[in-house]
C-alpha cells in the first residue's frame, strides 16, 4: 500500500514538472521601459502549434473597450482583451524551445518571428521576438 502511494505521488510529481515545461499556461508580461505589469496572456497549444491571446490588460491606463487600433491585418479594430497575439510556434526536436511562431505587439502592430522558451523550472518564460538579424528577448512570469 505504501509503495503504491509512494509511486502514485511520484507519478503526479514528474507530470506536473513536465507539465511546467512548456508555455502552455497564463503568463503575465512586463513592460521593458517601465517594469509595470502590462497583460495576462493565456498560451494554449493545439495540433502541436501555440496560440496566445490577452485575457486581460493589467495596465494602469487601460480603458477596457481599447481596439487594436495600429494591426493592419484581421485583427485590425479587433478588442484587445481576446486579441490574438501568439500564432504559431512548434517545440524543436530535442529542445524546450518552440520556434517558428510570429508574436503581434499591439501598441505598434507590428508582427515578429519569436521563440518560446520555458526557464527556472516552468516558472518564466523567455519570449524572444526576431526582426531580421536583431531580437529582443522578455521574460515573462507564470501566472499560479
Amino acid at each position: 500500500m505504501k509503495t503504491t502511494l509512494a509511486a502514485l505521488l511520484l507519478a503526479a510529481t514528474a507530470a506536473s514538472a513536465m507539465a511546467q515545461s512548456t508555455p502552455v499556461g497564463l503568463w503575465r508580461n512586463v513592460d521593458d521601459k517601465t517594469g509595470e505589469v502590462k497583460a495576462e496572456i493565456r498560451i494554449a497549444e493545439a495540433n502541436g502549434a501555440l496560440s496566445g491571446r490577452i485575457e486581460k490588460s493589467l495596465k494602469k491606463d487601460a480603458k477596457a473597450d481599447a481596439v487594436c487600433e495600429e494591426c493592419s491585418d484581421d485583427r485590425k479594430g479587433k478588442p484587445i482583451a481576446g486579441l490574438e497575439i501568439i500564432r504559431g510556434g512548434k517545440k524543436a526536436e530535442g529542445k524546450d524551445v518552440w520556434e517558428g511562431g510570429k508574436i503581434l505587439d499591439p501598441e505598434n502592430g507590428k508582427e515578429y518571428r519569436a521563440s518560446f522558451t520555458p526557464v527556472d523550472g516552468g516558472r518564466k518564460l523567455e519570449v524572444r521576438g526576431y526582426l531580421g538579424p536583431f531580437w529582443r528577448t522578455q521574460t515573462w512570469n507564470r501566472v499560479p
